[in-house]
């Protein structure tokens, strides 16, 4: 004869329930599962400054972002005018570039590839004519400066640009090429396929206004944007209707602006330059530019406000995922089709 002790079953269901948790809490602790963190810095590059936001484990942050800025660095090494050493400083001196880098190849396809959507509105060949302001064109009289660019303007047009296989080359002498309308577009993309490719599902980059992200933020809320009013006094008025701000996941959002830049201590001669006429553009204050890439709203925005807001739109609206916020230089207002999807 035995005894048996039997155990309330109430009390072995409860045992479960914590025996369940436990190995829950351990299989989520071995597929590093934590608390994701919010981590921000900024760094000058670019001649701006590059912000990078993450939401990530305290653990690997730091190693993500300097990930981040190193892909950024090596897209300046790559297009950077001001670096005697860049690719498309050597392009510029020889005329030519052998074996170049994806990231040449890359930003001279696209630059040529939007070149030929804007109707030459943006280009970037239209560096001679950029020097020629750069060095005081400002200064002489309405007769030398049109005789001066008109003599630039002969090496403009990213049509002479010609894309071998392990070549690139000018097609005439004396051409040269400035990467500043797409490159900052283009690095913000690649610094985010970097985060990305740690395993960073929120992420943010923001190159001096050109701006682009990974999903929402981490507590699913969208990343908000706020334009900057071109037309605001020192005193904070504006004779311009409120401007909307706006919110986004997974997307990218850039703008060009007459102000702020100047070549001339009167501000008369902006520093966007109309590559068909060799003047600055005149028929925008300022555009906004939500597209699916950085690098796709940097080369639209530029071009936008080259063509001005009635070619520029009806350009946005033939574009599948690009809207549009336009100021003309009368302060009017024009938004795309689409652009109330992203207002908040």
């Amino acid at each position: 004869m035995y005894f048996r002790e039997t155990v309330p079953k109430k009390f072995i269901s409860f045992l479960l329930i914590i025996i369940s948790l436990a190995i829950l809490i351990n299989v989520l602790c071995s597929c590093g599962f934590r608390t994701l963190e919010r981590f921000e810095e900024t760094r000058e590059m670019m001649g701006t400054y590059v912000t990078v936001i993450i939401y990530a484990d305290e653990d690997d942050y730091s190693e993500v972002i300097d990930a981040a800025y190193r892909r950024i660095q090596q897209v300046v090494d790559v297009a950077s005018v001001y670096d005697e050493k860049s690719e498309i400083s050597l392009l510029n001196r020889d005329g030519y570039i052998e074996n170049p880098s994806r990231e040449l190849k890359e930003l001279i396809e696209l630059s040529i590839k939007y070149y030929e959507i804007s109707g030459g509105c943006f280009d970037i060949t239209v560096s001679p004519v950029l020097k020629l302001w750069s060095e005081g064109l400002w200064k002489e009289s309405e007769q030398v400066q049109a005789e001066k660019i008109e003599e630039a303007l002969k090496l403009v047009g990213s049509d002479m640009i010609i894309m071998e296989d392990e070549r690139i080359y000018y097609k005439v002498e004396g051409m040269s090429a400035d990467l500043g309308g797409i490159a900052k577009g283009y690095a913000v993309d690649e610094a985010l396929k970097v985060i990305s490719e740690y395993g960073i599902k929120h992420a943010l980059v923001n190159a001096g206004g050109d701006v682009a992200t990974i999903g929402k933020k981490a507590d699913g809320e969208k990343w908000v944007i706020e334009l900057d009013d071109p037309n605001r006094d020192e005193n904070g008025e504006s004779s311009l209707e409120e401007l909307p701000t706006f919110e986004f996941e997974d997307s990218a959002v850039a703008t060009s602006g007459n102000y702020y830049r100047y070549y001339d201590p009167e501000g008369e001669v902006h520093h966007i330059t109309d590559p068909l006429t060799g003047y600055s553009a005149n028929k925008c204050i300022s555009v906004t530019i939500i597209a699916d890439t950085c690098t796709r709203a940097d080369v639209l925005a530029t071009a936008v406000f080259v063509m001005g807001a009635s070619e520029g739109m009806e350009l946005v609206e033939s574009l599948d995922g690009v809207e549009a916020l336009i100021i003309d230089n009368d302060r009017n207002i024009y938004s795309s089709s689409g652009l109330s999807d992203y207002i908040k």
